[in-house]
């Protein structure tokens, strides 16, 4: 893991530790293949009076672990400590928010927010009381008798966060809590929650939040743990320098930014090829443990065609691309990283750089565009050029997708598994490498003479 330490707070040692995760696993058995490894070695520790992020893509593991800090699930292996006391359960003292609001629609807001009170065996009128004081804190006083169907989407989670904080939990976990909100009302309810923070009005000792948004976690945190993936591991862990209001605008901030897209984006050394497990003792095995995102080619021939333009001209920064196409980082990654395994760009510092093949994609017209594709493909992806072999050696050019599925299967999930498969079906079709049968579940070839 590489830690970089930027000024540390003060009297940081000094502070309560709340959660402390050491060595922590999590994986899930699967029959007659290798267990699938979500979490892998990874260390957490937080204490009272900070706010800490977990960033990292979709799949990373992200959400698992706020899972485990909250005790909810046990982990594979390793240990959780809760207040210097091992976990054996749901912690006390933890409330979280969740992505998806999570109300009941038949409640009011005020007995919404009271539902955790209630289940404490709080009495009437101080859940009352709480509840209206929950309530005003994050800005939904006189709203307390609507029903979740007459609130806008920011107000509902306003109401999840209320019911969250009037429990006065020592630990607010938050899962993306502002994902499913529009640009600016979640921009709204982040300063609020900011705000709060900093002027001590959050009855919370410390807040561990969920986020693939890199701005989100600068603009809030004083940690963050950057992850990788598959499996999900801390592979940076940042400590953020600047104290709260912070301006998005100024050039630190922005700097801060561009280096967690260069960390995010730096390219891992692939793993060592196994020469026992050759094909025929001559070859490497091909190795299909590459999980490929649910792109179309024709957004990514849009990618490379806005680099290509003016004002870019072949190369961009990826704070600034991702905020002029609108694109979250869960977004814009995938299309990176896809092009760069196609060699048609290049991935270097926070920043996108088209290739010369990429180049020469933009610039070709359809019939050539798919002639360079179907080359990168065969050339780049071992699954696609095993599955153009099989086809090629076949007397009727056909295969059955069952036997490629199963071997992805040996490498990820059975969900990542179909995605991958039905990627490369959506791009050998583009290319013409290949068609698919839906109804039969093979690939096949058309003769030239039918």
């Amino acid at each position: 893991m590489d830690t970089t330490i930027h000024a540390a707070g003060p009297s940081q040692e000094l502070r309560e530790e709340l959660v402390r995760v050491t060595e922590c696993r999590q994986a899930y058995h699967k029959e007659s293949s290798a267990d699938l490894v979500v979490l892998d070695n990874v260390d957490l520790t937080l204490t009272a009076g900070e706010i800490v992020g977990l960033l990292g893509r979709s799949g990373s593991g992200k959400s698992t672990l706020l899972r485990i800090v909250s005790g909810l699930l046990k982990p594979t292996s390793g240990n959780v400590m809760w207040c210097g006391q091992p976990l054996l359960g749901p912690a006390p003292g933890v409330a979280m928010v969740f992505q998806s609001f999570a109300l009941f629609p038949w409640l009011t807001v005020q007995a919404n927010v009271e539902l955790g009170l209630e289940a404490k065996g709080v009495g009437r009128a101080e859940r009352d009381r709480l509840a209206e004081e929950a309530i005003e804190l994050i800005g939904l006083g006189g709203y307390e008798n609507a029903y979740p169907k007459e609130l806008s989407g920011g107000m509902r989670q306003r109401v999840g966060l209320a019911r969250a904080l009037v429990v006065h939990p020592d630990l607010l976990l938050m899962d993306e809590p502002f994902s499913a909100l529009d640009v600016l009302t979640a921009e709204n309810l982040r300063t609020d929650l900011i705000e709060l923070w900093s002027e001590k009005k959050l009855p919370v000792k410390a807040v561990l939040i969920v986020t693939h948004n890199i701005e989100e976690s600068v603009l809030m945190c004083d940690r963050i743990l950057v992850f990788s993936s598959n499996p999900g591991r801390v592979a940076h862990e940042l400590t953020v320098p600047f104290p709260h209001p912070r301006n998005r605008h100024d050039p630190a901030f922005r700097q801060f930014v561009d280096r967690i897209y260069g960390l995010m984006t730096r390219r891992e050394t692939p793993p060592p090829v196994d020469a026992s497990a050759s094909q025929g003792g001559d070859k490497p095995a091909k190795t299909f443990a590459q999980a490929l995102p649910d792109l179309p080619m024709n957004l990514m021939a849009g990618l490379m065609e806005t680099l290509a333009e003016q004002p870019y001209r072949g190369r961009a920064d990826l704070p600034l691309l991702a905020g002029s196409l609108q694109l979250e980082l869960d977004e814009l990654l995938p299309l990176g990283e896809s092009l760069q395994m196609l060699k048609f760009a290049e991935l270097e510092e926070g920043d996108i750089r088209l290739t010369g093949e990429g180049l020469r994609f933009v610039q070709s017209e359809r019939d050539e565009r798919k002639e360079i594709l179907a080359a990168s493909l065969v050339k780049n992806l071992a699954l696609v050029a095993a599955i153009k072999q099989v086809l090629d050696e076949r007397w009727n050019h056909r295969a059955r997708a069952e036997r490629f599925r199963d071997e992805l299967e040996d490498h990820m999930s059975p969900d990542y598994a179909r995605q991958t498969l039905q990627t490369v079906i959506s791009w050998g079709r583009y290319a013409e490498l290949f068609d698919f049968d839906e109804e039969a579940d093979q690939f096949f070839i058309e003769d030239d003479d039918d």
